[in-house]
């Protein structure tokens, strides 16, 4: 009984003479899985990205906030430097996320109602939670 690959069965492997060899590498991610969806696995990952929501401060934590950026505004000639919280709304979808940015500040805008840091950070005065620094040392330890 005769194979019908008998006549080619112990031939050389053959070589292109146009086209460069193929690695090993290269010939099996031909063969590798691809995304059909593409951008799917990122619309996944942002819809599960957790937002915070904004807290709503009460008339005492207003009030604090109100005398620290007080005891800011005397002292803007120094550019004290402080530590503010505060929210950031997301662009993309409801709520946000509360970042703390320190450095010294620049300057309190009341007519655009912003804080203006000195790496030019502009934060909302109605989105700030928490301001600290030693500045505030004589709010924190009265004598």
């Amino acid at each position: 009984m005769t194979n019908p690959y008998d006549d080619i069965i112990n031939l050389p492997h053959h070589r292109s003479t146009t086209h460069p060899h193929m690695s090993s590498h290269d010939r099996a991610a031909q063969f590798s899985p691809f995304a059909a969806l593409t951008g799917y696995e990122d619309a996944v990952a942002e819809t599960a990205r957790l937002m915070d929501k904004k807290i709503e401060l009460d008339e005492y934590s207003k009030s604090d906030l109100n005398e620290r950026l007080n005891i800011i505004q005397g002292a803007l000639n120094e550019q004290p430097e402080v530590s503010i919280t505060y929210f950031l709304p997301d662009k993309n979808k409801s709520g946000g996320a509360y970042v703390t940015v320190t450095s010294g500040v620049k300057k309190i805008d009341e007519y655009e109602h912003i804080v203006v840091m000195l790496d030019a950070t502009k934060i909302p005065i109605d989105d700030i939670a928490k301001m600290n620094g030693e500045i505030f040392c004589s709010l924190e330890n009265p004598d």
